[in-house]
């Protein structure tokens, strides 16, 4: 089987549709079609579910797709082996991770790292979910909650702190916060409660503080609403320094929360993304430990 076919098929599987497969492999998606087709007709299996939805993998095609990560993970530590300067990262990498942690920690992180090894491409990919690394829409994932399932391996990457927020001009306008019970009187902002992904998010409900009259599934609006005097809410330490105008209220009511970096089982064999992973750790770490002093 040509691993150029493979390739395409875990394209289609990932984005599932031509037109995605296309874009990324940048490749005319009636092309992505043929090949598709190709590897159906060699196989003598249908590997896509054609819908109005897209393109959704058959039985065969999910057994395929088991091998065909397989592959990727074997062509990707052998590229990783060849050729460059020995502990010098190339390529491409994906992450995923929540937005609070992509704002406000990785871009600065990951910059340094690409300024040491510069033919490093870094994609990072802020989503307010969980990543499928079983589907490879990422190399590696970082999250809140270390999962219960799957072929993983992972690490705790940090702990860190949520405090109470508001504005000064949005604390000049309204009553003062002195006790838990005067938050009832305030407004809050926090979570879209049935988007809520992961039970480690539900911050309101923890600390008692009533409705949440400002909702979002993002961090990143949420903290801007913040800062634009709108209310109070559950924000990173870690981001404070970004955000002068913003006071902590009721620090006795801050919570601790980790991060944890997931990878898929099969990667520990790559050494590229070791060395990557544990550069990333350490950054993140020394990151969390440098903002949180300044907050």
């Amino acid at each position: 089987m040509d691993w150029d076919d493979l390739r395409i098929f875990l394209a289609v599987a990932r984005a599932e549709s031509l037109s995605g497969a296309g874009r990324v492999l940048r490749v005319d998606p009636a092309t992505v079609g043929r090949r598709v087709a190709r590897l159906e007709e060699a196989l003598d299996v249908r590997l896509f579910a054609r819908s109005a939805q897209g393109y959704g993998l058959t039985e065969e095609g999910a057994r395929l797709l088991d091998h065909a990560l397989r592959a990727e993970t074997a062509v990707a530590g052998a590229m990783g082996g060849l050729g460059g300067d020995p502990g010098r990262l190339s390529g491409q990498i994906r992450i995923g991770a929540p937005d609070g942690c992509a704002n406000f920690l990785l871009p600065q992180v990951v910059a340094a790292i690409c300024d040491d090894n510069p033919g490093l491409e870094v994609q990072i990919v802020a989503l307010p979910r969980v990543f499928n690394l079983s589907k490879r829409e990422a190399d590696l994932a970082i999250a809140v909650s270390p999962p219960a399932a799957g072929r993983l391996t992972v690490r705790k990457l940090t702990g860190y702190r949520l405090c109470l927020a508001a504005s000064r001009d949005y604390l000049a306008r309204h009553p003062p916060i002195t006790t838990r019970a005067d938050l009832r009187g305030h407004r809050m902002v926090g979570y879209i409660p049935d988007m809520i992904f992961d039970r480690e998010l539900d911050y309101m409900a923890e600390i008692d503080a009533g409705p949440v009259a400002l909702a979002s599934n993002s961090v990143s609006v949420q903290f801007n609403w913040v800062r634009a005097g709108a209310g109070v809410a559950m924000v990173h330490a870690f981001a404070l320094p970004s955000a002068p105008e913003l006071v902590v209220v009721l620090p006795e009511l801050a919570l601790r929360r980790s991060f944890w970096l997931i990878r898929h089982a099969d990667d520990r064999r790559v050494e590229r993304l070791n060395l990557f992973a544990a550069l990333l750790a350490q950054g993140v770490r020394r990151e969390v430990a440098r903002l949180e002093s300044i907050a």
